[in-house]
């Protein structure tokens, strides 16, 4: 059997190799991914930033490829189900992301990671496949003796996150963006167990960090981005409140089910029947929806629904990470008074108008595992012991906190 060959942007010519992979490139579950956008609302402030969870699982996929090549040339052994595992883990590593990616994690289900349902997904897989998961499970699951596995799927240096940087800059145009992904890969090597980085490799490993931090505040939590993730949540909570109250609304089966039910992280897990209409839901179920909602007669939910649908969002108010709670409540009493007033609506009405969100970022974290630097003589030091950039005996200086404040513009 030949390999299955795809033309990406980034990379040139991905090969997806025949088996195992070929198969689950076929499924359901990661097809599915392709009607689902890896930057969610990043589009409201890049337009061209569009680009699917399936594209991007590809590309960690050949970053996965390319790793595990270079650690084989350098001496490491790997049995071919582990090698096959951990690229299959990859390939699947995002198949329990919902519509918008990450924006409505916990709103379509409160207290259900895409993590988790990921992992449940994979567990449905091996059934079908007869076992043929199993390495994947493990090694997502940081079971496997090889712990070097798992880091390569997710630590802080990461082909996931080798990848994301590289594609979203690439679609968001953001030139900084480019990391030299290949020149990581190229320079990974494994000492007892550990995932870590040539010394020759410090100044694109700094870059990268860098990078990263600049793609948080830059794209991922741009103000713009944020608040149209707002709308879309109070969007959802607009018509799930309606739902309960026994409105009619125009939804797929799938996001029916979700508007409809009460459901907990308990309920979800109790039977096949959540993560069935789950997997049937995409960012299209959301949008079709938002567009027909438009028109309905909640004049709350019509106007949410239109400052999504046509770009109409909240206004955002960004404040210091360590700002007084009691200054930021106060400024969203004011905003909510206007709001009433504006829109004639109740006090707890208001709140779909007004509303706040804090955000911290770590440019780089020495708790846990980090990112270990081979030095010539062997030794493994942390990258924030030997870079002059990354300073982990001042943290303050690594983590970066706002708050930002959503508010109805004023008409």
């Amino acid at each position: 059997m030949s390999p299955i060959i795809i033309n990406d942007p980034l990379y040139g010519f991905i090969s997806v190799p025949p088996g195992l992979l070929s198969a689950l490139l076929d499924t359901p579950e990661v097809q599915r991914l392709d009607h689902i956008r890896q930057l969610g609302t990043s589009s409201f402030m890049y337009p061209s930033a569009r680009h699917s969870r399936k594209q991007h699982s590809l590309g960690a996929l050949h970053l996965m490829q390319e790793a595990l090549t270079v650690l084989s040339q350098k001496g490491e052994f790997f049995f071919e189900p582990e090698s096959e595992g951990a690229m299959a883990a990859i390939l699947l590593h995002d198949v329990g992301h919902g519509p918008f990616s990450h924006v409505l994690e916990h709103d379509l289900v409160p207290g259900v990671s895409h993590e988790e349902i990921t992992l449940s997904v994979m567990e449905r897989i091996n059934q079908r496949l007869k076992g043929e998961l199993t390495y994947a499970i493990q090694i997502f699951k940081d079971d496997y003796p090889k712990r070097c596995l798992h880091e390569l799927l997710s630590s802080q240096l990461d082909v996931d996150r080798l990848d994301y940087v590289n594609r979203d800059s690439f679609y968001c145009g953001v030139q900084e963006g480019n990391i030299g992904a290949a020149r990581i890969t190229k320079m990974l090597r494994i000492v007892d167990d550990r995932l870590v980085v040539e010394h020759k490799g410090l100044y694109t490993v700094e870059h990268y960090l860098m990078t990263r931090r600049l793609m948080y505040w830059q794209v991922y939590l741009h103000k713009t981005v944020v608040a149209a993730e707002e709308v879309l949540r109070a969007v959802l909570r607009r018509a799930k409140h309606l739902a309960a109250a026994g409105d009619t609304l125009f939804a797929s089966p799938a996001l029916a089910y979700f508007l409809y039910g009460v459901h907990t992280r308990e309920s979800f897990w109790d039977s096949d029947e959540a993560l069935d209409h789950y997997l049937l839901l995409t960012d299209a179920d959301l949008l079709c929806a938002i567009g027909v909602w438009r028109e309905h007669k909640d004049t709350i939910l019509s106007q949410l629904a239109k400052a999504f649908y046509e770009r109409r969002l909240f206004k955002v108010e960004v404040f210091d990470g360590d700002v007084p709670p009691a200054q930021v409540e106060e400024r969203m009493a004011a905003l909510r008074a206007n709001v009433q007033q504006q829109l004639g609506v109740s006090a707890e009405e208001a709140h779909y108008f007004v509303s706040c969100r804090k955000v911290s970022k770590e440019m780089y974290s020495a708790d846990g595992a980090g990112i270990g630097i081979l030095q010539r003589d062997g030794s493994v030091s942390d990258v924030g012991q030997v870079s002059r950039i990354v300073h982990t005996d001042a943290p303050d200086a690594l983590r970066d906190s706002k708050i930002y404040v959503f508010h109805l513009r004023e008409s």
